[in-house]
């Protein structure tokens, strides 16, 4: 019962300063995650055209491309959830945070600078393991945010946490903008030079620099967040819970937040023996991952979790991809003069979307999410991105039209997928996999229904590029092939659809619900008879 009382009063802690704090610390991590995944786009635009000329990049090359850091996610997120669980949050959050540093600026520093083929390989190699270190960070981040809360406010302080993927991507487009002015205007002389002798200009040789130089500064905040992470203690529920100690739990909260406990311990001495015997037990004692007694009591929520955030991720990953491929606000294909300016229209409607339609996105759902519930946003954002995608998918010919000036229109459309996106199941997939389990399980399981999306990820980027490809790559082609886009959106909306009924039928409510509730199930009916005082720790129905 010590750890009963520890995590209680944990329950019911004020909000505190020390909340926030968590908050910009762990969510530094989901910032510099959104930083590495979304700046690949502009980018790729810019290695196009350095490395592959008046070469077409492939669609195999750019695919392999997208992937290999979805790839290093997924696994990285089974692997360090799996760790989490095992050897503690804080002990793994570090490890996860330096190698995202590290393999950031191991992006920049790629061997090669001449060879197309060793550059890619040579990039591919650094962003999987830049992956690795994002996929540990989801379910670390969202575990011990989940664990520092207390129930009523729980759900906006992860999702607080999550908006910083938000801040990412408008930050990752901003460098990217930023670099690319600068860059061009030191240049600038030296091209009009070129141009001026007949030299081709569209990639100069500083150009190499500039890229390298917007993946490397993805490593920074990351790096300037790692002293505070270190200073964390370890959650007080997985050292009550998993490691068993009540009393250095209760000291670790008493040092960084205002929770007075470690005078109750003393009265656990006089409780009941029946009491006692409601303890939930030890992980050595209990069923283990997957068994038939994990499955019959969090099969469901497993399944759910893994699921929707399969869905969720197929839409908004090929979404993002669509956005940098074939969105513009004039009819004709952008003709770039140089390698910098394709690279900045892409980041900059990458950044007017993120700062109109993405990041209020995050914010709704940290305002409504403790008040309108899981569920309820979840089923929200899936039934409305898949109106939007019919509404702007069946006529997608004529919004693309030459004979229409109509694409403005389509951009505040295709701004609505994104807003409901983050406003719904993007951001409600993070948060309810930490509230479904119990301590010893709750990490990894986040990490396999994390590395679910990250396969949805793959499967819409891949397949998006693939099926929506002309039959033969030019360089002209700045836009996929209309029609199968046609296509493509009426498919996300069918997942979409997919996404309301999963909710609907599977998803549990965990608003408002004590972590602890998970704890309950392993215990069962220990004690039928328990008095009134045990009311509360009979398990959920």
């Amino acid at each position: 019962m010590p750890a009963i009382r520890v995590l209680s009063a944990l329950d019911a802690a004020r909000i505190q300063w020390y909340h926030f704090k968590a908050i910009i610390v762990a969510g530094m991590g989901l910032f510099t995650d959104a930083y590495d995944l979304f700046c690949i786009a502009p980018v790729m635009k810019m290695i196009s055209q350095i490395y592959y000329h008046k070469d077409s990049i492939g669609t195999a090359v750019l695919s392999t491309s997208y992937a290999i850091a979805l790839l290093g996610t997924a696994m990285g997120q089974l692997v360090f959830g799996y760790l989490g669980d095992r050897v503690g949050r804080r002990r793994v959050y570090g490890l996860c945070l330096l190698i995202m540093v590290f393999s950031s600026f191991g992006c920049g520093f790629s061997v090669c600078t001449t060879r197309r083929s060793c550059v890619m390989a040579s990039l591919g190699f650094f962003r999987f393991v830049l992956g690795l270190g994002i996929g540990g960070d989801y379910p670390l981040s969202a575990t011990i945010m989940s664990e520092f809360a207390n129930k009523r406010t729980r759900g906006a302080f992860i999702a607080a946490v999550f908006s910083m993927q938000g801040l990412g991507i408008l930050t990752s487009s901003a460098v990217t903008m930023v670099v690319c002015v600068a860059f061009k205007s030191a240049g600038e002389g030296s091209l009009g030079s070129k141009k001026a002798a007949g030299v081709e200009t569209l990639a100069p040789a500083d150009s190499d620099i500039a890229w390298r130089l917007i993946l490397m500064i993805g490593a920074l905040p990351a790096a300037l967040t790692f002293y505070w992470r270190m200073l964390m203690p370890e959650t007080a529920r997985y050292t009550a819970l998993v490691e068993n100690n009540a009393t250095q739990a209760a000291k670790d909260m008493q040092r960084v937040m205002s929770v007075s406990i470690i005078s109750q311990l003393a009265e656990d001495s006089s409780l009941s023996e029946t009491q006692l015997q409601l303890q939930p037990p030890s992980s050595s004692s209990s069923y283990k991952l997957f068994s038939r007694r994990f499955l019959s009591l969090h099969g469901r929520d497993l399944f759910a979790a893994s699921a929707n955030w399969f869905l969720v991720d197929v839409v908004f990953y090929t979404s993002n991809l669509l956005l940098s491929r074939i969105v513009n606000f004039s009819n004709e294909p952008l003709k770039p003069t140089n390698v910098y300016d394709s690279a900045f229209e892409v980041a900059k409607l990458a950044a007017i979307v993120a700062a109109c339609s993405t990041i209020p996105g995050y914010w709704f759902t940290v305002y409504f999410i403790d008040k309108v519930g899981r569920v309820k946003i979840q089923i929200m954002g899936f039934f409305l991105m898949a109106v939007v995608y019919l509404v702007a998918g069946i006529p997608y010919i004529w919004y693309w039209s030459k004979h229409e000036k109509t694409n403005k229109g389509f951009l505040v459309l295709y701004g609505l997928i994104f807003f409901f996106s983050n406003f719904g199941p993007n951001t409600t997939t993070f948060i309810v996999p930490a509230e479904l389990f119990p301590t010893r399980f709750r990490s990894t399981c986040h990490g396999i229904s994390g590395a679910a999306g990250k396969f949805g990820a793959i499967v819409g980027t891949v397949g998006f590029l693939w099926a929506t490809k002309h039959d033969k790559d030019h360089e002209e082609d700045v836009f996929p092939d209309v029609n199968r886009v046609r296509v493509a959106f009426l498919i996300l909306g069918g997942v979409c659809i997919a996404g309301v009924l999963v909710t609907y039928f599977f998803t549990r409510e965990t608003m408002g619900r004590s972590l602890e509730e998970n704890e309950e199930d392993e215990i069962g009916s220990t004690s039928a008879a328990g008095s009134s005082s045990a009311n509360n720790l009979l398990p959920r129905q």
